[in-house]
C-alpha cells in the first residue's frame, strides 16, 4: 500500500522522560529525537505523537488537545484502561460512550493537561 497523507499531533512535555513515561503506560513506543532533549517521537501501531519540550506550562490552563481516530476504539479503550488511569483529575481517562455526532470516543486528559480524544465512527 502507497503511503499516506497524514497529521501528527504535537503535544507538549513539561519533562521529557516522565511523559515518555506516561505514554509507555498506554502503549506508545519511543524515544528522545532531539539531542538536546526538547522532542521526541512516540507511537503505537499507526498512531504517531510528537513530544515538545514546554518545561513552564501549567497543565490545569492547558488548550493543547488532538483526536486520533481509529479503527477498533473499544479495543484501543481497553487497552488504555490497563494504565489505571483515574476519572477526575490530571490526568484521566473518560468513559468510552456513544457521542450525537456520530463518534463512538473516549478521552484521556495527559499528565502534562493535554486533551486526547479517541473516536471511531458509528
Amino acid at each position: 500500500m502507497p503511503p499516506q497523507d497524514k497529521a501528527i499531533p504535537q503535544l507538549p512535555a513539561r519533562a521529557m522522560a516522565r511523559t515518555l513515561a506516561f505514554y509507555a503506560r498506554l502503549g506508545f513506543d519511543g524515544e528522545i529525537a532531539a539531542p538536546d532533549g526538547s522532542y521526541a517521537i512516540m507511537d503505537r501501531g499507526d498512531l504517531e505523537i510528537h513530544l515538545f519540550a514546554y518545561p513552564d506550562l501549567k497543565p490545569e490552563e492547558s488548550s493543547f488537545g488532538c483526536y486520533l481516530r481509529v479503527q477498533d476504539v473499544e479495543a484501543l479503550y481497553l487497552a488504555f484502561a490497563e494504565a489505571k488511569l483515574p476519572a477526575q483529575g490530571i490526568p484521566r481517562m473518560t468513559p468510552l460512550e456513544d457521542k450525537p455526532w456520530g463518534m463512538r470516543e473516549f478521552a484521556v486528559i495527559d499528565e502534562d493537561g493535554s486533551l486526547i480524544r479517541i473516536g471511531q465512527e458509528l
